[in-house]
């Protein structure tokens, strides 16, 4: 989105490879231009904020880049390169290519700034939104292993807390409904949408695997994940890559290696809407 603001500049330090410039790509990834952010990228506001609303007739897909501001994510092996660089570019291409496909798309967060894991979901639900994605990077201790996995909620962690999580959120996802019944109803749809989020997983894996090769494949797995906690439609969690890994690590900063992820996750959620 040239002329917006500085992604372009972003993406180009963040995968022209191991010798581009720390400081520069931090700065690239916070910086904002004289233009206002894209319509479609939500901005962190108050719980009782209002959202930009939705295209009628259109599905709509919030993205959730992981991790933001303080809150850096895994340490990549190129120095000062963090989980919370590479999710935003992902997020953001990922966007790009649902729109073009005639989706509404939000994103969680539009700059590297720091969002609840609580928030992102209850703005969501507020809007009410068709598929919740959250975008990671993996790591490990010992930096050995690599591939792709995506997570979605145990059947027991559906039910945990499940109603303290959300009832700020309540009235504004069902608009009429007294707080009561507001809950009530997000217990319905959270329970329905379990078989919508194991098989949007599923489908998010399987682009993965037919893009960046099945011998990487980790599978589908499940998960008490905090940042899907709450959510009243499908929601999946996608760890796109082992960022600490030697050789997966950098290859992650790559222009094609990203491309690839961007489409596959963007198939995989086409294909469920």
């Amino acid at each position: 989105m040239a002329g917006s603001w500085r992604w372009s500049a972003a993406a180009l330090l963040l995968t022209a490879g191991v010798g581009a410039s720390v400081a520069a790509v931090q700065t690239a990834v916070s910086a904002r231009s004289d233009h206002p952010p894209p319509a479609r990228l939500v901005r962190p506001s108050p719980l009782a904020g209002e959202e930009a609303p939705r295209s009628p007739g259109r599905a709509l897909v919030v993205i959730d880049p992981g991790h933001g501001g303080s809150n850096t994510g895994a340490r990549s092996v190129v120095d000062g390169v963090y989980e919370k660089h590479l999710t935003l570019l992902l997020a953001r291409a990922v966007a790009e290519r649902l729109e073009a496909r005639g989706v509404d798309v939000r994103l969680t967060r539009e700059l590297d700034e720091y969002v609840s894991l609580r928030e992102r979901v209850l703005r969501a639900n507020r809007l009410r939104a068709d598929l919740f994605v959250s975008i990671h990077t993996n790591a490990s201790d010992a930096r050995s292993q690599r591939g792709f996995e995506t997570w979605v909620l145990t059947p027991s962690a559906v039910d945990v807390d499940s109603r303290a999580l959300r009832r700020d959120a309540a009235p504004a996802a069902h608009p009429g409904a007294d707080a009561d019944t507001a809950l009530l109803l997000d217990d319905v749809e959270r329970g329905l949408s379990q078989d919508g989020a194991a098989s949007l997983a599923a489908a998010i894996q399987g682009e993965l695997a037919s893009r960046r090769g099945r011998d990487r494949d980790r599978g589908v797995r499940q998960a008490s994940m905090d940042v899907l906690l709450g959510a009243t439609m499908p929601a999946a969690l996608v760890e796109v890559g082992f960022i600490d890994h030697p050789v997966e690590g950098p290859e992650l900063l790559e222009p094609e290696v990203q491309a690839a992820i961007a489409d596959a996750i963007t198939a995989g959620i086409a294909s469920r809407l």
